[in-house]
């Protein structure tokens, strides 16, 4: 019975790792589109890879476990969950793809790109930066810098900017914002003094 709820455990959270990885897929997607960011595409790229490797594990674990047959329906909904937030992943591939080209954009999409003053910034946590072990909440980035954080990549794991989470040294912290805010950002995060310092 233990070895079962550690499984379901289990289950759970992969299922909940998948959706989160997923929408956040598609954030940094229509980031990457609406900036013509490359950058931000080609991370896309590499999230869809990892999608496609949980997602395998996912079915696998749920495939593997042992349930009786009127619980059945229940591993089957959780497969379809599973597909479901694999395609999300698909789509946010598909959409940083139009980016990864290089072609020419709509010309309603060349507008809004041209006419947005928005840039695309990362910036690793720095020894010397004040928002170590601070959460985002507490860190204040958007007020201090008007740069909005998309996500935050700790290691090979991405992780969705929550209010409390709390930043560690080595986290590279990934926002969109003005272009004014992009030295202030980099030098809050990092812990360097800006040029202008």
């Amino acid at each position: 019975m233990a070895d079962e709820m550690l499984l379901f455990e289990k289950i759970t959270q992969d299922l909940v790792e998948l959706k989160d990885t997923s929408e956040m897929m598609m954030d940094l997607a229509y980031s990457a589109l609406l900036l013509n960011s490359r950058y931000l595409a080609e991370e896309v790229r590499l999230l869809e890879d990892k999608v496609d490797r949980l997602h395998t594990e996912f079915e696998l674990l749920v495939l593997s476990s042992r349930v009786e047959s009127q619980e059945t329906r229940g591993l089957l909904g959780l497969i379809r969950m599973g597909v479901v937030t694999e395609r999300i992943a698909d789509a946010a591939a598909e959409i940083a793809e139009v980016v990864l080209r290089g072609g020419e954009p709509h010309p309603v999409l060349s507008m809004v790109i041209q006419d947005a003053e928005e840039t695309v910034e990362t910036a690793e946590l720095g020894e010397g930066s004040l928002l170590m072990g601070k959460t985002l909440k507490e860190a204040r980035i958007p007020e201090e810098t008007g740069m909005w954080v998309l996500v935050v990549k700790r290691g090979d794991r991405w992780i969705r900017p929550r209010p409390d989470l709390v930043l560690q040294i080595r986290d590279v912290v990934i926002a969109s914002g003005y272009a004014e805010g992009e030295e202030d950002f980099q030098s809050l995060v990092s812990g360097k003094p800006s040029s202008g310092d």
